[in-house]
């Protein structure tokens, strides 16, 4: 898809762009590479915000400039070194506005570009899962005292609850006439609604921290250097907003601990590995052990078949809805989806002992 000129002006003079390449291979929104004629300019990276999925596409980007602000803010006070590489900086339009509208009503963003980093879509070692992991313990950790309040771009984002009920009404909708090809994964998700309830509940008591959370852990979130492999930079900061820590470690957990593919077919090759888990659990609380709550803690192990019977969920609505949130490869391409998280949790779920054992011996 070529980007319209349009959607560049507002950013830079198009006379000193050189070309465009798409970037990434994100489900939500369009992400593209502008490059320039001068030699020792970076290039910006623009996107095309999906407002289907975002509704308020300005109070998310007032998120992202309070928490991207304060993370600069924090590296300086940290002294960190290369502070342009280790946190996103967005690029304003040429009149000092983070976003801009175009006749159509799509929203566009730029970014500096963060030289010299790879992104990961399948883990291949422990190292990147622990550089992974403790990239995301460190962006928790410079949360830890964000001031004001951040918008929830997503109302009910990862409120597990809201998510078996909203599949529940796509069950009984079959919008898209899917529902006689659900029959297995359906009885998956009611056999473990319990699940849905063990982090929700407990926050509406009291009885967990409300935290700044990425919501959206996934080890392509991680921009690693390409030099010494080091995790530097968190991406993709659309959902950043209140939520539990075991949301970010749960998600973590399902991302990092397999080496199959999110979407991987053959349900018999998608494993969780105890080795990736150990390295995971390591890089984590490297940070985060500065302020981790006990209860958090106990409830790590159990956090990764959390997340992975939400997203489970999600794709499954979304199959059912007939594909309206998430790019699909071909017609079944959700249900495929769908059928990958619920084998995730399900690895999970027997292993929860010995993640537990594995925890305690760490802490």
């Amino acid at each position: 898809m070529t980007v319209p000129h349009h959607a560049i002006s507002p950013f830079t003079d198009l006379k000193k762009v050189s070309g465009v390449s798409c970037l990434g291979n994100g489900h939500i929104n369009d992400t593209y590479l502008v490059s320039f004629v001068e030699a020792d300019r970076l290039p910006m990276v623009l996107q095309r915000v999906n407002h289907r999925v975002f509704p308020d596409v300005p109070g998310m980007m007032a998120n992202i400039r309070q928490v991207t602000d304060h993370q600069h803010r924090k590296l300086a006070e940290w002294g960190r070194d290369q502070p342009e590489r280790r946190a996103l900086r967005l690029l304003p339009t040429l009149d000092d506005r983070d976003l801009f509208v175009d006749e159509a009503g799509d929203f566009w963003r730029a970014f500096d570009y963060i030289p010299e980093v790879t992104s990961i879509d399948v883990v291949k070692s422990a190292e990147q899962v622990f550089e992974a992991a403790k990239a995301f313990g460190e962006f928790q950790y410079q949360m830890a005292d964000l001031p004001g309040t951040l918008l929830d771009t997503i109302p009910n984002f990862h409120h597990t609850p809201s998510r078996y009920d909203a599949l529940e009404s796509s069950v009984s909708q079959d919008l898209a006439g899917r529902g006689r090809f659900i029959s297995a994964e359906l009885a998956f998700a009611r056999a473990h609604r319990d699940l849905a309830h063990g982090v929700a509940d407990l926050m509406e008591a009291g009885d967990l921290p409300v935290r700044v959370t990425h919501n959206d852990t996934k080890i392509n979130n991680i921009l690693f250097d390409s030099q010494s492999g080091k995790g530097i930079c968190v991406i993709d900061l659309d959902t950043v907003m209140t939520g539990s820590l075991l949301y970010d470690f749960g998600d973590l957990v399902r991302t990092a601990t397999s080496l199959a593919d999110e979407d991987e077919p053959d349900l018999a090759k998608i494993q969780v590995e105890m080795p990736l888990f150990e390295a995971l659990l390591n890089g984590f609380l490297t940070k985060a052990s500065a302020f981790i709550d006990p209860k958090e803690l106990e409830l790590l192990p159990m956090s990764g078949a959390l997340i992975s019977y939400e997203l489970g969920m999600r794709f499954l609505k979304d199959y059912l809805d007939g594909d309206l949130y998430f790019k699909v490869a071909h017609p079944h391409h959700n249900l495929q989806r769908c059928r990958a998280q619920f084998r995730r949790a399900e690895c999970i779920l027997r292993l929860e002992r010995e993640m537990t054992e594995m925890v305690c011996q760490r802490s």
